[in-house]
């Protein structure tokens, strides 16, 4: 069985599931201040339509990563991202909480208070002490690749060949996570984090390459990302449509986990993949 361990909760991967975006932030590219401000019935009732439509990971974000985006105060981060942990985990105990943090003081708070995976979109290069706590606390870690910081990433992206680069920036990344014994990696290729369209869409149609030379799960973050904006000639309002193909091609070529705003959507296409895949 293909599973990770989330603090005791088996969270089988044997079909994709789909991770679902809480962002608390002011400035995230789609849904930025959509949430920061509910009151705690509105989060709660968010959270159980996620749930209800068959998130199986509810991913909360405190700071955003879009493109030009400056790195926020780390007090203002756990404040926003704490309490949103702590209040999920009450009204809803069993849910598997992935908190979407640089820093690794504010993923063991988050830990401590019910949260279970780590994703982590610097793969432990903006804070050295990330890996080894991960690796303390044993919960699946989440690593992604991104070049540069988000402030400058999208200037000026350069690669001789993206997917080789990408994959050997794993090697040298999951080496240093065997170090600290961590069980359950799940690796994240960064779509839009340092990367032109066309390197998007060239680890987009290799990620089964990256399944079978790493042997790790691959999530998939492309909710209406600019590689679809940027193709269909939308903003990310309209873009759900292009998602959805997008999270199809993602499936067919491996993706574990599809990270998602729109859980509805997602849930529907995987259940397309998989009724086609048993065909």
């Amino acid at each position: 069985m293909n599973h990770i361990n989330c603090k005791g909760k088996l969270l089988s991967l044997d079909t994709p599931q789909v991770m679902a975006i809480l962002n608390v932030t002011r400035d995230s590219f789609y849904d930025g201040g959509k949430y920061l401000h509910l009151t705690e019935k509105e989060l709660l009732n968010k959270v159980e339509s996620m749930l209800g439509y068959g998130a199986a990971i509810i991913d909360i974000g405190g700071m955003s990563s879009r493109p030009g985006a400056e790195l926020i105060d780390k007090s203002e981060e756990l404040k926003r991202v704490l309490p949103v942990v702590k209040c999920i985990m009450k009204q809803f105990p069993n849910c598997i909480i992935s908190v979407d943090t640089l820093h690794a003081d504010i993923a063991e708070q988050c830990i401590i208070e019910g949260a279970s995976i780590i994703n982590d979109i610097s793969a432990g290069l903006y804070d050295p002490n990330m890996i080894p706590t991960v690796g303390r606390l044993q919960i699946p870690y989440i690593m992604m690749h991104m070049q540069g910081l988000p402030n400058i990433m999208q200037q000026n992206p350069q690669y001789e060949n993206v997917v080789k680069e990408v994959l050997a920036f794993f090697a040298n990344r999951l080496a240093v996570c065997s170090q600290y014994a961590i069980k359950d990696v799940i690796l994240d290729v960064g779509f839009g984090f340092g990367k032109t369209v066309a390197h998007n869409y060239s680890l987009l149609k290799n990620m089964g390459t990256f399944r079978s030379i790493t042997g790790k799960p691959l999530l998939a973050g492309i909710s209406r990302k600019s590689m679809i904006c940027k193709v269909l000639n939308v903003n990310p309002l309209d873009a759900l449509n292009g998602t959805t193909a997008a999270h199809i091609l993602a499936l067919q070529n491996g993706a574990s986990i599809l990270r998602v705003h729109d859980v509805k959507e997602a849930i529907e296409s995987i259940k397309i993949h998989n009724a086609y895949k048993v065909a």
